[in-house]
C-alpha cells in the first residue's frame, strides 16, 4: 500500500513552512516573516521512527484582505481534505484564536478526516500553556503545543499523527491489480484517454482546464485482466490564479503517483513537451515508478517522414533524466494505438519487478570494469568488489567498493547502461546505492 499523505493547513505566518522544513530535515520552503511568501517545493518524504509518509504543504494564501484569507484558507483546507489521510491544522499561540481558525476548523471537523490541532510558537511551555488551552474551543481535539523553529514538541506531534495512519499503510497490499496513474498538465486529454479505454464517458471531459474535480479510480478489464486507472486531473475551476492551479495539480499528482505502479505521463502533441511536463514527470522519476510518456492528440499533427523522430528527440532532451521511459503516440479522439497501451503497461510492470541473480550481475560488472577502468584520484583507484539486487519496484542495486568517494556518478551511470544493455529494464528507473567495504573485509 502507498505511503500515507499528511497535509499542513494554516493561516499566513503561523509557521507552516518552518514546520514543513523541520519535518523534511532540510530548507525546502522559503521562510520569511511576510505572509504569503511560500513559493516552494510542495511535498517531501518524511520518515518518523518506522513510519514513512508524504507530507504536503497546501500553502498558497495571499492576505489581500480578511475575506480573501478566509476563502483561500477554505480552499486550502479542501485540498487537504481531498488528498490527505491526516491533516495537521497549525495555529499560532501568540496571535491567539481568530475567526478564520474557527471557520476552517468547522470545515475540517465536518470532513470526517483525522485532524491534529497544532499550536505553534510555544517555545516556553510554562509561559504559554494557559494560552494553548484557548484552542480547545475549536472543538477538534486536544491542542498539541510545539515550537517549529526550536524543534520542541515535534516528536509528540508526529506520534499523534502516526496513530491516525490507515491500517496497514506502508505495507504491501494483497491487491495485485496493476495501478496506473494518468498524469499531466490540465487539458492534455487525461480523462479522454481513460474514457476511450473504458468505452463510456464516466470521467467528465470539457475543453475547460480543471473540470475533473477529484482523482478517480476506474476499473478496466482488458483481455480478462483487471487494471485500475487513476485519473489525476483533480483541478478546481474556481482557483483564481495559475499558480494555485499548478500547486493543486502537483499535489494531486504526488498522491496519485504514490499509489501507482506505472505512470502514464500525458503530453499534448500540439503543444510539445513543456517545463511543467518535466516537473510532473520528475515526481514519477523520484519515486521510482514505471513511466510511459503518452503523446496525445497525435492525429492533430501534420506528419512527414521525420515527425516522430524529431518529436522523440525533443522529449528525450527535455526529459533527459528519464531516458528509460517508453514513448507512445496516441489519439484519445480516434482511439489510435490506445489498445497497445496495455502491452506497454504489462511490459513495464514486468521490468519493474525483474530480479537478476547476483552471479549474473557480478559477471556483467567484471566485464564492464575490464572494458573501462574505474576512476582514480591521487593515486588511489576505485575497486568494485560486489554487486547485488536488493529490491524491486524499482529494481534497486547495492555496489560494494573500497572508497565511495571515488565512485563518480558517471561511472555508476556507465554500469547502469551495461545492466540495461543486458536486461533492458525498459520503462523503469534503476536505483543504485554505493557501500564502502574495507579491503580486509574481503
Amino acid at each position: 500500500m502507498s505511503k500515507p499523505v499528511v497535509a499542513i493547513v494554516g493561516r499566513p505566518n503561523v509557521g507552516k513552512s518552518t514546520l514543513f522544513n523541520a519535518l523534511a530535515g532540510e530548507m525546502i520552503s522559503i521562510v520569511k516573516d511576510t505572509p504569503g511568501v511560500t513559493r516552494d517545493r510542495i511535498y517531501a518524504d518524511v520518515t518518523w521512527l518506522d513510519k514513512e509518509f508524504t507530507m504536503i504543504d497546501t500553502g498558497g494564501i495571499e492576505p489581500d484582505s480578511k475575506d480573501v484569507i478566509l476563502s483561500q484558507m477554505r480552499e486550502q483546507a479542501q485540498i487537504a481534505i481531498d488528498t490527505a489521510d491526516v491533516i495537521i491544522f497549525i495555529t499560532d499561540v501568540r496571535q491567539g484564536l481568530v475567526d478564520a481558525d474557527s471557520k476552517v476548523a468547522d470545515m475540517l471537523r465536518r470532513s470526517g478526516k483525522p485532524v491534529v490541532l497544532v499550536v505553534n510558537k510555544v517555545d516556553n511551555f510554562e509561559k504559554y500553556m494557559p494560552d494553548v488551552y484557548e484552542f480547545y474551543n475549536l472543538g477538534i481535539g486536544d491542542p498539541v503545543p510545539v515550537s517549529a523553529a526550536s524543534r520542541l514538541g515535534i516528536g509528540d506531534m508526529l506520534d499523534i499523527v502516526a496513530e491516525h495512519f490507515p491500517e496497514g499503510s506502508g505495507t504491501e497490499e494483497e491487491d495485485d491489480r496493476p495501478r496506473i496513474a494518468v498524469v499531466g498538465k490540465p487539458n492534455v486529454g487525461k480523462s479522454s484517454i481513460v474514457n476511450r479505454l473504458l468505452g463510456e464517458n464516466r470521467v467528465i471531459v470539457s475543453d475547460v482546464a480543471g473540470t475533473t474535480r477529484d482523482a478517480i479510480d476506474t476499473r478496466i478489464v482488458h483481455n480478462g485482466k483487471e487494471y485500475i486507472f487513476i485519473d489525476t486531473a483533480g483541478l478546481r475551476r474556481k482557483s483564481r490564479i495559475k499558480e494555485e492551479l499548478e500547486r493543486y495539480s502537483i499535489i494531486r499528482t504526488v498522491t496519485a503517483v504514490e499509489r501507482a505502479d506505472v505512470v502514464l505521463m500525458v503530453i499534448d502533441a500540439t503543444e510539445g513537451v513543456t517545463e511543467q511536463d518535466a516537473k510532473i514527470a520528475g515526481i514519477a522519476h523520484e519515486r521510482g515508478k514505471g513511466v510511459i510518456i503518452v503523446v496525445n492528440k497525435w492525429d492533430a499533427i501534420e506528419k512527414y517522414d521525420r515527425t516522430m523522430k524529431e518529436y522523440e528527440n525533443n522529449i528525450r532532451q527535455v526529459l533527459s533524466y528519464m531516458s528509460y521511459a517508453e514513448i507512445m503516440y496516441v489519439s484519445a479522439l480516434t482511439g489510435q494505438r490506445l489498445n497497445k497501451l496495455y502491452d506497454k503497461i504489462d511490459m513495464v510492470i514486468e521490468n519493474q519487478t525483474l530480479r537478476i541473480a547476483t552471479g549474473v550481475l557480478n559477471e556483467i560488472m567484471t566485464e564492464a570494469v575490464a572494458m573501462q577502468q574505474p576512476p582514480s584520484d591521487k593515486g588511489k583507484r576505485l575497486k568494485l568488489y560486489y554487486i547485488t539486487q536488493v529490491s524491486v519496484k524499482p529494481p534497486t542495486f547495492v555496489i560494494f567498493v573500497n572508497d565511495k568517494e571515488l565512485m563518480h556518478f558517471s561511472y555508476t551511470r556507465y554500469l547502469e547502461n551495461k545492466i540495461r544493455e543486458a536486461f533492458g529494464f525498459r520503462g523503469t528507473s534503476l536505483k543504485f546505492f554505493i557501500r564502502e567495504r574495507k579491503e580486509k573485509e574481503q
